[in-house]
């Protein structure tokens, strides 16, 4: 099965879920054009709060669809964009993949993933229950962190829904991903 882009989504101002959108454009080194996310520098509250002079390594957001799918089976009823992801992909063991890893959105964009997305109480205050199952032990009680992925644009570009994606992994070491 190929890797596709299955919904997009931004919205201008901060809030936890997204609108969708048929298409948007990547910037380099800032991310979704339009989006309150975007910036060299952190966006998100919290960090900004924190240190608003860090680079901003969470300018897109990554969901894969399979997550929804998951939660359905589990009582949860959650859309593509309702997590505040600005892409939600198709056929991509999006958790699995490594630091580093380039993925080719469409004909030109290109997103270098740089961590984990670390679920925080805005999931739990946006669906009682939820939060418990995005965060869930795994082998060896280890902690799992199913909200998807960041990335920081490498190359701009135009994505569109059903657009492909290619996986291109880093040279080196794989280097697996932790919350940023």
């Amino acid at each position: 099965m190929d890797a596709t882009v299955e919904h997009l989504a931004y919205n201008g101002d901060h809030r936890f879920s997204k609108q969708g959108v048929a298409e948007f454009t990547l910037l380099k080194g800032l991310g979704v054009k339009g989006d309150a996310h975007a910036g060299a520098l952190v966006k998100h509250r919290s960090r900004v709060k924190a240190d608003p002079t860090k680079p901003n390594l969470r300018q897109v957001h990554l969901i894969h669809a399979e997550l929804f799918e998951e939660l359905a089976a589990q009582g949860f009823a959650v859309s593509p964009a309702d997590l505040g992801e600005n892409v939600t992909t198709r056929g991509i063991d999006l958790l699995g993949l490594s630091r580093g890893t380039r993925l080719h959105l469409g004909t030109s964009a290109v997103v270098e993933i740089t961590g984990l997305r670390n679920p925080c109480h805005q999931v739990e205050a946006f669906m009682p229950g939820l939060l418990r199952a995005v965060l869930v032990r795994g082998p060896e009680k280890t902690l799992m962190r199913k909200t998807g992925i960041m990335g920081i644009v490498v190359q701009s570009g135009r994505l569109r829904v059903a657009d492909k994606i290619r996986i291109v992994a880093p040279d080196g070491p794989q280097v697996p991903l932790e919350p940023v």
